[in-house]
């Protein structure tokens, strides 16, 4: 039973300082100017970041190569070192690298632009317009939980996640935010199935 959305956290489009890329669009005619020559690191396999990149691959109608690696340290190492071109990443581990300019930001992945990240397009503005993956923590009862008390926990967590305390705890973290009723958390829920089912489907990710 969904009660409420508690936090969310945008992924980042991000690229080694010597790929001659400043925007999406960039990345995209790139990649069909040069097929089968650039590559991206993910972990774990089955991830948000993981299906990120096979959504843009699906979208834009390119295909960037997977590497995978055991660890998203691991992952981002390999981006700096320059041993794959780009990937995405969960916007905690990332920041300290961008402010370190070791790597450069392209998008978000939200629908919104992220407060996180003030000045960094989304991806739908950068030419994928409906592009929206981003990992949302939220919290749910037990299934056949009465309404009355799915509401007053509703009510009760949103006002806590709403203390200026709070957001700023999730800040430090690198998550926003995030509340709502129980009805936008389930349709959220089902959205995010029906969009990264079809990643799935047809990038063939297969259970290991």
């Amino acid at each position: 039973m969904p009660v409420t959305a508690a936090a969310s956290s945008p992924n980042l489009l991000v690229v080694h300082p010597s790929l001659p890329t400043k925007t999406v669009r960039d990345l995209i005619a790139l990649a069909k100017a040069r097929p089968g020559e650039l590559n991206y690191a993910a972990s774990p396999i089955g991830s948000a970041v993981h299906f990120a990149a096979e959504l843009m691959n699906a979208m834009a109608g390119v295909k960037v190569a997977l590497v995978p690696y055991k660890d998203a340290a691991g992952a981002l190492n390999a981006l700096i070192s320059g041993e794959v071109q780009l990937m995405f990443s969960a916007a905690g581990s990332a920041m300290p690298r961008l402010k370190a300019n070791r790597i450069r930001a392209l998008a978000v992945t939200s629908a919104k632009s992220s407060t996180l990240l003030p000045g960094v397009p989304t991806m739908a503005v950068s030419g994928q317009p409906g592009f929206d993956v981003e990992v949302l923590y939220a919290i749910l009862a037990p299934a056949g939980t009465p309404p009355a008390i799915v509401a007053a926990l509703n009510k009760a967590i949103v006002q806590a996640i709403n203390q200026p305390g709070t957001k700023e705890t999730f800040a430090g973290a690198g998550l926003e935010a995030a509340s709502g009723t129980p009805e936008h958390l389930a349709g959220a829920i089902k959205n995010e199935m029906t969009t990264l089912g079809a990643v799935i489907r047809n990038a063939g990710i297969k259970l290991k």
